[in-house]
This record gives C-alpha cells, sequence and structure tokens, in this order.
C-alpha cells in the first residue's frame, strides 16, 4: 500500500493540502489501478482527520481519478487499453506543445536539475527500485511542462497523468521503458540544451512511444485475462500472471 511518506502542516489548509498530496501520489504512480483506498488508513498516513482526506477523495472523483461505487467503495480507476491509447494521442499533442513552450524558457539550474533526475531514474531502476523510478520520472516530466509557464496546459496535463498514473505501477518489472537506441531522454537533453524546440518535442514523443510499448502489451495480456492485479491480505498489491508470455 502507497501509504507512507505523507506529511500535512496544521498552518495550511489541511484539505487543501491533503487533496494535492494525493493528486501527486496518483499522477507519480504510487497507487495501483483498482486499487480499492480507505478513508481512515488514509488519514492516519496523512496525520489528518477522515474530513479533508474524504473532501479530498470526493474532489479526485470529480476529475476522474477515482472511482466511488454505491458511496462506499473507493477505488483508483483502471484505464482500459483503449483508454489509455486515446489518452497517449493526446498526450503526444499536448507534452510535445508544453515541450516545445518550454526550450526557450527553462534555465541552466533546471537542465542541470534534469539531468541529475534522469541519472536517478537510471540508479533507481539498476538498483530495483522502482517507487522511486517512477516518481523520479514523474518529476523530470513535469519539470519541463511546468517551466512552458502554460498554466492551463500544464492543468489539462495534469489531470491525463491523474487517470494514466497508476498504470506506471505496471512498468516495474513487467514493462520497463526501453528504447531500440538511446534513451529518449538523453537525446531530449541534448535538444533542451541546443534550444532545438522541433527536436525537443520530438523526443518527448518518442519517449512515450518507445517507453510505453511494453505497457501496451502488458494492458493487452491483462485484457485478455493473462494477467490479473492481486491484492494480498496485508492489502499489498502485485500483478500476478495466469498464462506465460508468447514471443
Amino acid at each position: 500500500m502507497a501509504l507512507t511518506g505523507f506529511v500535512s502542516s496544521s498552518r495550511e489548509n489541511l484539505a487543501s493540502r491533503t487533496y494535492g498530496q494525493l493528486r501527486e501520489a496518483l499522477m507519480a504512480g504510487r497507487f495501483w489501478p483498482g486499487q480499492r483506498l480507505r478513508i481512515r488508513e488514509l488519514s492516519e498516513a496523512m496525520g489528518v482527520s477522515d474530513t479533508p482526506v474524504r473532501e479530498a477523495i470526493m474532489q479526485l472523483v470529480r476529475e476522474g481519478g477515482l472511482e466511488m461505487r454505491s458511496g462506499q467503495s473507493i477505488t483508483v480507476t483502471r484505464l482500459s487499453l483503449t483508454r489509455y491509447r486515446e489518452l497517449r494521442e493526446i498526450r503526444l499533442f499536448l507534452e510535445g506543445l508544453a515541450t516545445e513552450k518550454a526550450v526557450p524558457l527553462l534555465t541552466g539550474a533546471d537542465l542541470k536539475q534534469l539531468k541529475k533526475l534522469h541519472d536517478a531514474l537510471v540508479r533507481a531502476e539498476k538498483d530495483g527500485d522502482s517507487e522511486a523510478a517512477t516518481l523520479t520520472n514523474f518529476n523530470f516530466h513535469f519539470l519541463i511542462y511546468r517551466a512552458s509557464q502554460a498554466e492551463d496546459l500544464v492543468s489539462i496535463l495534469e489531470t491525463i497523468w491523474l487517470r494514466n498514473g497508476p498504470l506506471l505501477k505496471f512498468l516495474y518489472p513487467h514493462a520497463r521503458p526501453t528504447y531500440p537506441g538511446r534513451h529518449q531522454h538523453l537525446i531530449l537533453l541534448e535538444a533542451l540544451q541546443e534550444r532545438n524546440a522541433a527536436a525537443a518535442r520530438q523526443a518527448i514523443q518518442d519517449d512515450i512511444l518507445e517507453g510505453g510499448a511494453l505497457l501496451v502489451k502488458l494492458l493487452s495480456r491483462i485484457e485478455k485475462g493473462e494477467a490479473v492485479v492481486k491484492e494480498d491480505a496485508e492489502g499489498n498489491m502485485h500483478l500476478e500472471f495466469l498464462t506465460p508470455a508468447v514471443g
């Protein structure tokens, strides 16, 4: 269960802060698709009362990141392969646009931080730290998008990642991003350094397509019933394969 590491402050609006933390946790892949969330467990993990958690959950339901059935069961939205592909098509356009807009606005400090984040991502993958890898990748991408200073565009992208983010749980170890050539982050970093907006846009789009290729195959297997998400007695989620992979 991804319920550790949350901190709230009584000096701030707890409802707003709790909402922001849960929203970012969904975007960054800290929760599993279909995972059931319990208000009491979340409130205890975040050190707040049930009320701000309940308010945050209702807002996230309205945004499509969570689903509520029968007024009681709260689960993380589980995207079908069709919906993933639909959102990917939108992402290709909007993330490419945000990247293009960010190119002239990224500072030298931003570029150094992006390099550090990529290096941290590579280390996390090598160490088998899937949570660190997905969080670092999220921070890498959104440092670029937020640098575009296009607030409405970034807000739309955050809403898309709110629904898409939980699928990141499937990446490690079963659908680790792979590339036929160099890592697209490296190509992207070079384009950003050279202030080449067209090349940067292409690199971010190639990263989405190439890095998510194995995820598409995995989602197809899940929809065919060849793999299922299971929850153990302690509430820990995992992916269980019912049939071996072909090819």
